[in-house]
């Protein structure tokens, strides 16, 4: 089924990050096109050090520019608008109020001299016409709807004065302070014990459900893709190798590398079997020129085209496709 431009609330048409480095401009992402539907949950999965955060902040115009740079050929279309044309000003009307983000350190994205009320009214004060009082009114509901006890005291309380649980949902509440369409979520639990992690995602289920929010969610932990994700796009080293529903990356993953993270992290069979095997090697640094496939020096199955040809892409089913000779 071909989706329309107008199911599609952000779509991402290659996008390609370069990093200034000694030897010249380098792929820090190279060529990622995809797109996220209204109300739809897709996750972003790989190692650390594979392009996730800062294909996000590229969203965002907060990539550090130098010594990362968007490709002029990039297009980031949001509600059939080409940010990549906007002016700056015009931009920081849609961010924050359109599309948020929760960062993945709430102690570092939480500004230590000013009290959580403040905060999470900063971003309401930019993009609103409400008075002062009723923006503490607004505020604290909101503090309340995500789960912060006793907001009236939490209002008023410094980030260090809150546990790790509370400073996350925080930072939730700060991002849905202005309602919204595009909510983009950068490892938010982390950071969390497996308790508070639980917590965090059930109540970002139950928001995306009663307001119809697109989440684009990036992590490491695939147990988490099970919980939230209805699409998976699993990254390697600034490209995409795999992507298709939760339910076909599961039962059916086909890339060596999506099948090397299903065995490394221990869920499900994998304990029963006494299977996990961790990947070999590790994420090379951002901008490393490697001939064909990115994955081959780590590959087990590599064979002599992996190592001279990039893989073209390979469609399986109308959801699912991979980069892969091996397929």
């Amino acid at each position: 089924m071909q989706l329309s431009s107008s199911d599609k609330l952000l779509e991402v048409l290659d996008l390609n990050i370069l990093i200034d480095t000694e030897e010249g401009l380098l792929p820090a992402v190279e060529g990622l096109s995809f797109y996220i539907k209204k109300g739809e949950s897709l996750c972003l999965v790989g190692e650390s050090g594979c392009g996730k955060s800062i294909t996000a902040l590229s969203i965002l115009r907060l990539l550090s520019s130098p010594p990362l740079y968007i490709s002029k050929k990039t297009k980031i279309i949001f509600k059939g608008l080409n940010l990549t044309n906007l002016s700056l000003e015009k931009f920081r009307e849609i961010r924050g109020k359109e599309i948020s983000m929760i960062f993945q350190e709430p102690m570092t994205a939480l500004n230590p001299v000013f009290t959580i009320g403040e905060q999470i009214s900063e971003t309401i004060l930019a993009h609103s016409v409400l008075e002062k009082r009723e923006i503490k009114k607004y505020v604290l509901e909101l503090m309340s709807k995500v789960g912060i006890p006793e907001p009236e005291i939490r209002y008023n309380a410094y980030p260090h004065e809150l546990s790790g649980g509370l400073r996350q949902r925080a930072l939730i509440a700060m991002a849905l302070s202005c309602n919204p369409k595009l909510l983009i979520a950068d490892e938010p639990t982390t950071a969390l014990d497996v308790t508070i992690q639980a917590q965090i995602l059930e109540l970002l289920k139950k928001l995306q459900r009663e307001r119809r929010l697109s989440l684009l969610f990036i992590t490491h932990n695939l147990g988490v893709v099970a919980q939230i994700a209805q699409r998976v796009m699993v990254m390697y080293l600034g490209k995409i190798v795999e992507e298709a529903t939760v339910d076909e990356i599961f039962k059916n993953p086909l890339h060596p590398y999506t099948k090397g993270l299903m065995a490394s992290v221990p869920y499900g069979d994998v304990i029963k079997a006494g299977k996990l095997k961790p990947i070999k090697g590790s994420v090379p640094p951002v901008g490393t020129k490697i001939s064909g496939c990115n994955f081959h020096p780590r590959c087990p199955f590599a064979k002599e085209i992996c190592k001279s040809c990039p893989p073209k892409l390979k469609q399986i089913s109308e959801f699912h496709r991979v980069y892969c000779h091996l397929v």
